[in-house]
């Protein structure tokens, strides 16, 4: 018997019958690794997200800028997710929450806990052809790999599906391990950035760094969006210890 189609956020469920069992929504994007999903996740996993953030919310807090109450609300993060849901289908970014592949007790492992997230934002077409990378991992998942895997595989799908020439990364000095997943992607320093976000109560430094496309796309046209839907890919894994969070990963 064939799979049930998943619908898009928003799409009416087709009529109950004996023994049905609802379709989860799609992700708008979703990359497949050894170990985890990368998923632009829908709507319906506002909560989830929300547990996120709520598990790590002392842990992030020194690497994070300052959050409102509301932040930590089922409601917020479901405006956030359409939200993000529509900046990926204008090209504007890849918001994306990382799922274990080997979480059980869950339809396939897509409706697992979030264990991280990695933003791409901010994204200039033209002759820029350029994002920003966010990301912050759950406290437990320290020190496995994931996020070095995670980034892997959207680095990758920026380069190679999208057409981006550059991606850049910001971080605070004293974050060794975010400084180590970078180096270990390939990310280069190219400055210092005094008092340059307002983190944990301070203006504080940032080191500057970037990625560039080894070999400048010849596909990709200044001025197109980004693709709103692609096939599954795989991603490269990456090193053995994950980074503590980039800044803004989470908005």
């Amino acid at each position: 018997m064939p799979r049930n189609k998943l619908p898009h956020d928003g799409e009416p469920a087709p009529p109950a019958e004996e023994g049905y069992c609802a379709p989860v929504p799609a992700p708008a994007l979703e990359l497949t690794t050894e170990r985890l999903f990368v998923q632009v996740a829908p709507v319906s996993a506002a909560a989830r997200v929300l547990d996120y953030c709520r598990r790590n919310r002392a842990h992030l807090a020194p690497w994070e800028p300052e959050r409102q109450p509301d932040y930590f609300t089922k409601a917020f993060w479901v405006r956030q997710l359409a939200g993000a849901r529509d900046e990926y289908e204008t090209g504007h970014s890849v918001r994306t929450v990382l799922v274990r592949r080997d979480c059980a007790g869950f339809r396939e492992g897509r409706e697992g806990p979030v264990i991280g997230v990695i933003n791409l934002s901010q994204i200039v077409r033209g002759a820029f052809q350029a994002g920003v990378l966010g990301y912050s991992l759950d406290r437990s998942a320290e020190g496995q790999g994931l996020m070095s895997e995670g980034l892997s595989a959207l680095v990758e799908h920026a380069f190679d599906t999208m057409g981006l020439h550059r991606i850049m990364a910001a971080y605070r000095p004293e974050n060794e391990r975010s400084a180590a997943v970078l180096e270990r992607l390939g990310f280069e320093k190219e400055g210092y950035a005094k008092n340059y976000l307002f983190i944990d109560g301070a203006w504080r430094d940032h080191v500057l760094t970037a990625l560039t496309r080894p070999e400048p796309s010849r596909t990709a046209i200044p001025g197109t969006p980004a693709p709103i839907s692609v096939p599954l890919v795989a991603g490269r894994q990456g090193g053995r210890r994950a980074g503590k969070p980039s800044n803004s990963a989470l908005k």
